[in-house]
């Protein structure tokens, strides 16, 4: 077997990917910006995993779309997201699954600020399981998601969908993150991982790819531990949000995390407006789908045709996108 980057252990692979992602974005960046040909990316913040992995998407249909230019920008995640590409400030967006499926249907988040357009958002398909991972330290007591309460945990940007489900978790566990909490925070990931290591917080809500780089480097420089979500509230957080599923992240995923870790995913789906013509639709997802072997993040392992479809829920493909699975072999909703 010939030894590609995607082999490489996962330090190595994620040492790279930041960097191929931090190249290509900054490329990206340098293209000249305004032309009918110019697409532009919504991702998340540096700390997370969209905003790498979005930066190598852009980049693989930018060297295989001839005259189109993406461009992957830094933003505020799901719920953000979708109302940017709702108002037309961005033509592609990195949302969950489950935020998306409440933007259509003007509810949760949208509920009181419903998008302009809501039956105007359109899949183009999954990209990798959207997995929440809970996280703590040595040294701060926490050992279960009921220690929570009376500490200070970061609960993901406002509008991410990390905010909107750590919520939901904490509720499933009798916690109100307004009154039993000692002090909420909203950091991105990286930065809540960096705060985490200094004592800034307790724990650390966090709806990314595993492993991800930040609390691997955390691993490196303090005794991580992993939360669990099972039992009753694990049942009623899946019966309240049925586009979650039970997920097990293996032990060994994390340096110094021996045990399995008990917890919930949903999906990263990249999403367009209807109106985006057809073919281009057809062709992004093409490209996305065919050379995800080029992507050196670990996710991109994950950008396979045979999830690419599941857990849509109400969101409609876009008919390119619709078009390309059907041609090979995959049955759409």
């Amino acid at each position: 077997m010939t030894i590609t980057p995607s082999h490489w252990p996962g330090t190595a692979r994620r040492m790279v990917a930041a960097a191929t992602a931090g190249v290509a974005t900054l490329a990206l960046a340098g293209c000249a910006v305004g032309g009918e040909n110019d697409l532009t990316l919504a991702t998340g913040s540096t700390g997370g995993t969209y905003y790498p992995l979005g930066g190598e998407i852009a980049s693989l249909w930018s060297d295989n779309l001839e005259d189109y230019s993406i461009t992957a920008t830094v933003g505020g995640a799901s719920v953000d997201n979708l109302r940017q590409l709702d108002q037309g400030e961005v033509e592609l967006a990195m949302a969950v699954n489950a935020t998306a499926a409440d933007a259509v249907a003007s509810a949760g988040d949208f509920e009181e600020n419903p998008l302009g357009d809501p039956a105007g958002i359109r899949s183009l398909g999954n990209i990798y399981p959207e997995i929440l991972q809970v996280v703590t330290v040595e040294g701060t007591g926490i050992t279960s998601i009921e220690d929570l309460r009376g500490k200070r945990v970061e609960m993901g940007p406002l509008g991410s969908a990390t905010n909107t489900l750590s919520g939901q978790v904490l509720e499933a566990y009798g916690i109100d993150p307004d009154e039993d909490l000692a002090e909420q925070f909203d950091s991105s990931f990286g930065d809540a991982a960096t705060n985490l290591g200094d004592g800034v917080v307790d724990a650390a809500f966090g709806i990314l790819s595993a492993p991800t780089s930040s609390i691997e480097q955390l691993a490196t420089t303090n005794d991580v531990r992993m939360l669990n979500i099972q039992g009753a509230a694990l049942d009623r957080l899946l019966s309240e949000n049925p586009l979650l599923s039970p997920h097990v992240i293996p032990g060994g995923t994390y340096s110094g995390v021996d045990g399995s870790n008990n917890t919930v995913t949903a999906w990263a789906t990249l999403y367009a407006k209807a109106d985006l013509d057809e073919q281009l639709a057809y062709d992004l997802t093409r490209v996305m789908y065919e050379n995800s072997r080029d992507v050196q993040h670990s996710a991109g392992d994950d950008i396979i045709l045979n999830t690419a479809v599941d857990g849509l829920g109400p969101v409609q493909l876009h008919p390119g996108a619709a078009r390309y699975f059907e041609e090979n072999g995959i049955s759409v909703p």
